[in-house]
């Protein structure tokens, strides 16, 4: 009997040990699955700002010019040279003429023969022998005849080109004996004023739209790194390119005594007068940036867990960034312990 109880015993020793055994197991998997990370919070603050715009173009002149003839042909001659100084009203280029003085000379023998038709029919219809509708058109095609004399003399007048202001020859396209279409750049001209320089660059439509004329510019030249100039928006284009729907800007540069020239490089930054609400975050929060594209954590509803959440970086300023959407009635984001977390990771917040 005695044996028997203490069999008894010794099993149910065994038995607690077991599940003891067991209960800390159990402890210690939830310990690991629920792994809690240390964190610190920080404020989101709110400022209003005026961001920047950059852009970066080339300087031109504000009177520049693309010339071309108005019909295609063979050039004849080309009169100037790249870097030459013309004159308003200067010759520049010519087209062979010989097919367009023979299409001017078709065009004469036709209204000539037609003015002939013309009066034969007249003197017919006054003696009935011809009717009103053979008059009518005698008429009508004597007048198409003086028409297409008139384009064919047009044609010729501008079978050459003339410098339409006083500047340098920039660029020439195309050489003596070449054929080229109607409309095809020959030369490339700029104004010779010292006083007319801008750069044309293309921006966004939200950009476009939080731009005035008259908003500021400050424009830095490859070639003066160290002394940036200032300018002026003169112009917004109403439609955009549509090759890269991208609306241009024209920007005034005032030159400060600087020597430009045409093609020089210059990076823009515009300041808007029109400004903008931003969310105002440590660095540290942020992460997995991608441009302007990254993540924050913050604290779900109950506090206790972390949120990942997508946000559009404005820019950086110092150890402060500016965010634009994505902490819309959010108060506090995480800092100190977020590249250790996951979403819906738990946390501790500590002071």
């Amino acid at each position: 009997m005695k044996n028997s109880i203490l069999s008894a015993i010794v099993i149910a020793l065994l038995f607690t040990a077991c599940n003891k055994t067991d209960d800390t197991k159990t402890e210690k998997a939830v310990s690991l699955d629920e792994t809690i990370t240390p964190v610190q919070l920080a404020k989101v603050e709110q400022t209003i700002r005026s961001e920047e715009i950059a852009a970066s173009g080339l300087v031109a002149s504000t009177d520049e010019a693309r010339l071309s003839f108005k019909i295609g042909g063979i050039i004849q001659r080309i009169l100037v040279k790249e870097g030459q100084r013309v004159s308003k009203g200067q010759l520049l280029a010519t087209l062979d003429l010989t097919e367009i003085n023979a299409q001017v000379a078709q065009a004469q023998y036709s209204v000539e023969k037609s003015e002939r038709d013309f009066k034969r029919v007249q003197n017919m219809y006054k003696d009935t022998a011809a009717t009103l509708e053979q008059m009518q058109n005698a008429t009508t095609g004597f007048d198409v005849a003086q028409q297409n004399l008139q384009i064919a003399k047009f044609n010729q007048s501008f079978a050459k080109i003339v410098s339409p202001i006083n500047g340098v020859v920039i660029r020439k396209l195309a050489n003596e004996g070449e054929l080229i279409g109607s409309g095809s750049p020959i030369l490339f001209l700029n104004s010779s004023s010292a006083s007319d320089w801008v750069v044309r660059v293309g921006i966004t439509d939200k950009d476009w739209a939080r731009l005035k004329l008259g908003d500021k510019a400050s424009i830095t030249l490859d070639a003066y790194p160290d002394e940036p100039l200032s300018g002026a928006v003169t112009e917004l284009a109403p439609i955009a390119d549509p090759m890269n729907k991208l609306y241009e800007v024209e920007i005034k540069i005032a030159p400060n005594g600087k020597r430009l020239a045409s093609g020089m490089f210059a990076k823009i930054a515009l300041s808007p007068a029109q400004s903008r609400s931003y969310a105002v975050v440590p660095v540290e929060a942020i992460l997995e940036g991608n441009g302007k594209n990254a993540y924050v954590f913050v604290l779900d509803e109950s506090g206790k867990k972390a949120k990942k959440i997508a946000v559009t970086v404005g820019y950086i300023e110092k150890d402060k960034v500016l965010i634009t959407n994505g902490l819309e009635d959010i108060s506090e984001v995480i800092t100190a312990g977020g590249a250790f977390l996951r979403d819906k990771a738990a946390v501790l917040v500590k002071n």
